[in-house]
């Protein structure tokens, strides 16, 4: 795929920056940050009316049938905006494991929901300082979950997770209703990401996938939300790089604009720099989505989306000088973004070594 977009592409990419925009209100985002257990409920009606829940679903099950490159142009200009809520990319993430591994059953009663937003999904993998363990503290036995998952991004108000546990000494990936679910609200550095304590007592559960295939699987969605993820870094990244050069353009220290300061300027062109490495990575990761090379294509964008979003935060606030650290400037919002998308689906050096794996791999 070229790494340019076609006209509908285009199209997609206008239409959501111009609605985020009409949409988007930044005494909410400020509000959030402050507020534990509440999200942008806008920001999600937004979503549900334009069919972005359900932009890379497959039609017989409620969805626009588009495909991960679509997704990613809507969370691009999510990132753009600090949207108020995680959930087009964590039910993204379930819904692709229920497609890929879940019975008739689930796919009926979970799908049609997660398409349509009247649904929200979770992934719920990692333990402690393992992304993707082995064996899971969690365990599944008798068709039920016993245990506890830690700081869930998107938890506290998901009504279905796709969950990594344990069963008879093997992994197993298994889908359970939310209903009943004990959790505990967390305060974080980005409290839209509605993070949460879950503990299951003997919660019914349908198991999914068993054994080295229920890693391989946990692996593949991590990777699939990991591209989500790094188009809405990208678009977070590129929103800060716009901010600062515009400042720039109109700032004036000792007489003259401070664009036209060396510092300044250099800081400004290594920004476009890293937000176009970072855009390249997403969309051919997006592109290769199904293909033997998605899973390096996915650690690439991950690593740098990531690297960009970091220094377009930093640097933009130093363009900005202080007023950059104040609160109605809003740059500490996304700030605080970068700090959580840095660490959800797994942190940059989880991704490291998947990219090293596939290296080393590919040359034997």
């Amino acid at each position: 795929m070229s790494l340019l977009y076609d006209e509908g592409q285009r199209a997609i990419a206008t239409e959501s920056a111009r609605a985020l925009a009409a949409r988007t209100k930044l005494e909410t985002q400020l509000a959030l940050v402050e507020t534990i257990g509440d999200y942008d409920r806008d920001f999600w009606a937004l979503c549900r009316e334009q069919g972005w829940t359900g932009i890379a679903l497959p039609e017989e099950h409620g969805g626009l049938g588009l495909g991960l490159v679509e997704l990613g142009i809507v969370a691009q200009a999510c990132g753009a905006a600090t949207a108020g809520a995680p959930f087009l990319t964590s039910s993204f993430g379930a819904a692709r494991a229920l497609l890929a591994h879940g019975s008739d059953a689930l796919k009926a009663g979970w799908l049609p929901a997660l398409a349509s937003g009247d649904a929200i999904g979770a992934v719920a993998f990692g333990e402690r300082q393992s992304v993707i363990p082995a064996l899971p503290a969690l365990q599944f036995a008798g068709g039920t979950l016993t245990g506890a998952k830690a700081a869930v991004t998107a938890g506290l108000h998901a009504d279905v997770a796709v969950v990594l546990a344990t069963e008879n000494g093997a992994p197993v990936l298994v889908a359970v209703a939310l209903d009943g679910v004990t959790r505990t609200a967390l305060s974080t550095f980005d409290n839209a990401r509605g993070v949460a304590d879950l503990v299951f007592a003997a919660t019914p559960a349908e198991r999914l996938v068993s054994g080295a295939a229920a890693l391989a699987a946990a692996q593949q969605v991590l990777a699939l939300q990991a591209v989500v993820t790094a188009h809405e870094q990208t678009g977070g990244a590129e929103a800060l790089m716009l901010r600062a050069r515009d400042y720039a353009n109109t700032r004036k220290a000792f007489g003259q604009l401070i664009g036209s300061f060396q510092s300044v300027k250099h800081k400004i062109a290594e920004l476009y720099a890293l937000v176009e490495l970072a855009r390249a990575n997403a969309i051919h990761a997006a592109a290769r989505d199904g293909q033997p090379d998605f899973l390096m294509a996915a650690a690439d964008a991950r690593l740098a989306a990531t690297e960009a979003y970091d220094a377009a935060a930093r640097d933009c606030v130093q363009v900005h000088g202080g007023i950059g650290v104040t609160w109605e400037s809003g740059l500490h919002l996304h700030m605080r973004r970068t700090r959580a998308l840095a660490i959800e689906q797994g942190n940059l050096l989880y991704w490291e070594d998947v990219l090293v794996d596939q290296l080393t791999g590919e040359a034997a």
